[in-house]
């Protein structure tokens, strides 16, 4: 017996003939279609338990045909597929009703899996979502597959409340996804206050955020609204968590728990509504162990944790992000820039140790300084003060890890031979050795756990399982 009906649209024949083999393969029955004329006529005959379409196809966009469907066959699931890859693509999927959003080109497993999941849940009218406005540009920006993750990301939370812990590196981004959750949420038409714990005198922080009566310290004399209640009725953002005094990590877990606070040198109680977003550039488990970190606050924090990769993780992402950084600049009233593939690929072998708000920074002093309308190579190499990433393979580009570390010194290693070189394939082979008990290691230490394993390492999360697979490292899991 067939496990579900499915129907799939899309102009290309090449993706429906893939998609018809790996969904029969999986047991399901199958029809397709080139355009949203038959596909409309599908779902208008009752026909399909799931729908998979791509967004452009020759007669009509899916964001319009979407809404018809779900007002129609609220229960029907629908998966869009696009290879516009952008932060408004998943954004859209999610605000017309689709159940997901998957980026072309995308893993057929993952499709099966979503598949799956999404004819086993129960059938229930989806809750309307409100229509996003134009809320000016888009914060994030990239086409890796870390972003899309990302992207969808936001794209799920953008109707719910749940607490979120965004953690990375300096300069990866973490106030724009954090603006990004507030401006595609539902608390979009309520305030968005940040503030960064690192900035604040540790003895002011209780004030700053809970605000304080008059007469509550030397110095007080007036009474002062705190960030809670600016934030009333919106989302507020906590920069720098891991810098929070632990005195005021008391309090704000009281607010998380009871969802009240009260001021500083006040007794009643105030009802909180506010949506919090965290975030830090420290391991909060290091400091949970040098009690430097309450581990019950720590856990009320990290409902829905998201990880911003380094640039140096996503490098394929340089060219869209300089191009969008001169549109800003010659807004701004900067002359006009553009870049050559040459220049391009030397910031691809960049380190970034800024992360993007380097990259930022330098495409706005290319675009006040440099007379020339194209960048060229010579102008990157006179630029940039770090050194590169010596052999930039597609993987080493992707990732900076410790074995990416012990590769390039493998590399300096084996260039002190000259032309003596050791026998071929020596390299991988210490590569491999290497690179096998590092991992395993990390896995050892955290007891199987692979998200916190790739954190450690300082890898992308598949990175890290195509590692595992590839070098067929066994994955033990343990409890405690």
């Amino acid at each position: 017996m067939p496990a579900g009906n499915i129907l799939v649209a899309d102009d290309d024949a090449a993706i429906r003939t893939v998609l018809n083999q790996a969904l029969s393969r999986a047991g399901y029955e199958v029809r397709s279609t080139g355009n949203a004329a038959t596909l409309w006529r599908w779902v208008s005959q009752g026909d399909g338990d799931l729908v998979i379409t791509d967004v452009v196809m020759p007669d009509e966009n899916a964001f319009d045909l979407l809404p018809r469907i779900k007002k129609l066959r609220p229960e029907l699931p629908v998966i869009v597929m696009s290879a516009q890859n952008t932060f408004m693509t998943a954004i859209r999927a999610s605000e017309r009703g689709a159940y997901e959003y998957l980026p072309k080109p995308f893993d057929l497993k993952e499709l099966i899996t979503i598949v799956g999941r999404a004819l086993a849940e129960p059938k229930e009218r989806p809750r309307e979502q409100a229509k996003i406005e134009d809320l000016g540009a888009i914060p994030l920006v990239g086409r890796s597959p870390a972003m899309q993750e990302i992207y969808r990301f936001v794209a799920r939370l953008m109707q719910t409340d749940l607490t979120v812990m965004i953690t990375g590196e300096s300069g990866t981004g973490k106030e724009l996804v954090a603006r990004a959750l507030h401006d595609y949420g539902k608390r979009r038409t309520g305030p968005f206050v940040a503030i960064n714990m690192a900035a604040i005198p540790r003895d002011l922080v209780e004030s700053e955020l809970f605000g304080h009566e008059k007469g509550a310290f030397t110095g007080a004399n007036t009474r002062s609204s705190g960030r809670f209640e600016q934030a009333e009725g919106g989302t507020l953002f906590l920069d720098e968590i891991g810098d929070m005094p632990m005195e005021a990590q008391t309090r704000l877990l009281r607010v998380l728990q009871q969802g009240e606070y009260t001021t500083v040198g006040g007794r009643t109680p105030i009802k909180s509504d506010v949506r919090i977003v965290a975030a830090s550039n420290k391991d909060l488990r290091v400091l949970i162990q040098q009690g430097l970190f309450r581990e019950d606050l720590f856990f009320r924090l990290n409902v829905v944790p998201l990880r911003l990769p380094p640039l140096r993780e996503r490098v394929e992402d340089v060219s869209d992000l300089m191009r969008h950084f001169f549109t800003q600049a010659e807004r701004e009233g900067l002359p006009p820039k553009q870049i050559d593939q040459a220049a391009l690929d030397r910031l691809k072998r960049y380190r970034w140790p800024g992360n993007v708000r380097e990259l930022e920074n330098l495409a706005r002093r290319l675009a006040a300084l440099y007379p020339q309308e194209t960048i060229t190579a010579a102008v990157i190499d006179a630029e940039l003060t770090q050194p590169t990433i010596s052999a930039p393979d597609d993987e080493q580009r992707s990732e900076d890890t410790l074995a990416g570390g012990v590769e390039r010194y493998l590399t300096r290693y084996f260039s002190n031979f000259g032309d003596n070189l050791p026998p071929p394939g020596l390299y991988h082979r210490v590569l491999r050795e290497i690179e096998q008990p590092l991992l395993s290691a990390a896995l050892a230490a955290t007891r199987g756990n692979q998200i916190r394993a790739a954190d450690l390492l300082g890898v992308n999360r598949n990175t890290l399982r195509k590692k595992i697979r590839d070098l067929d490292i066994q994955v033990i899991r343990t409890s405690g």
